[in-house]
């Protein structure tokens, strides 16, 4: 073990909305940097998470908070402890307090990965019956907008006339993405652009 070791966290959570307060508040003070993804995580591209692996070099520990918050699957679980094993770096789940690297904590890990997976599919399974029963019953499905045409219309011209969007989205209570989308999706005329957080350290 050298002192060069380093110690890196990933996060992740599933919009621009969530926050990853929890995550973070666990693994401050147990990690060198913490790398935070906004991506759902069903999704192919994580590219986060593959700069973190990428960095991750021999004696190093890769920190996640749960199983669901780095793999996608049972397979990619096992994949991806696999390849790192192989590489000397070591995986730790800190809300399991589960480290990888003892034949138990192995054991412990597989068969916790396919419980997780099995949860997140019964859970979108059920998700979708609920919401094809709705539909049955005629009933509408969706968030409720949070801003209305009215506001719509006044914050794009509020923007065309250079107020920075960011600012006009915390005067009314919602996230510059959630802004910039709603005006994009209900009158255009607006390019939306978006900035990926690719890595936060504290």
């Amino acid at each position: 073990m050298t002192q060069n070791m380093k110690k890196l966290g990933y996060l992740r959570v599933s919009t621009h909305e969530q926050r990853p307060d929890r995550q973070i508040d666990g693994m401050r003070g147990l990690c060198d940097e913490l790398f935070i993804e906004h991506a759902s995580g069903a999704t192919m591209k994580r590219p986060v998470f593959d700069q973190v692996l990428n960095e991750l070099q021999n004696g190093d520990t890769l920190f996640v908070w749960d199983l669901d918050r780095a793999f996608r699957s049972t397979l990619d679980a096992i994949q991806t402890a696999d390849a790192l094993q192989q590489r000397s770096v070591a995986l730790n789940i800190v809300n399991l307090q589960l480290d990888t690297r003892t034949p138990a904590g192995r054991l412990v890990y597989t068969v916790l990965s396919a419980c997780a997976e099995f949860e997140r599919r019964l859970i979108s399974q059920r998700t979708k019956e609920g919401l094809a029963a709705a539909r049955r019953r005629g009933k509408k499905l969706g968030r409720p907008p949070i801003l209305h045409h009215s506001k719509l219309e006044t914050a794009k011209q509020q923007i065309d006339d250079g107020t920075c969007p960011r600012e006009l989205a915390s005067e009314l209570g919602v996230h510059p993405y959630s802004l910039m989308r709603a005006i994009r999706r209900d009158l255009g005329g607006l390019k939306l652009t978006t900035s990926r957080h690719t890595n936060q350290s504290t």
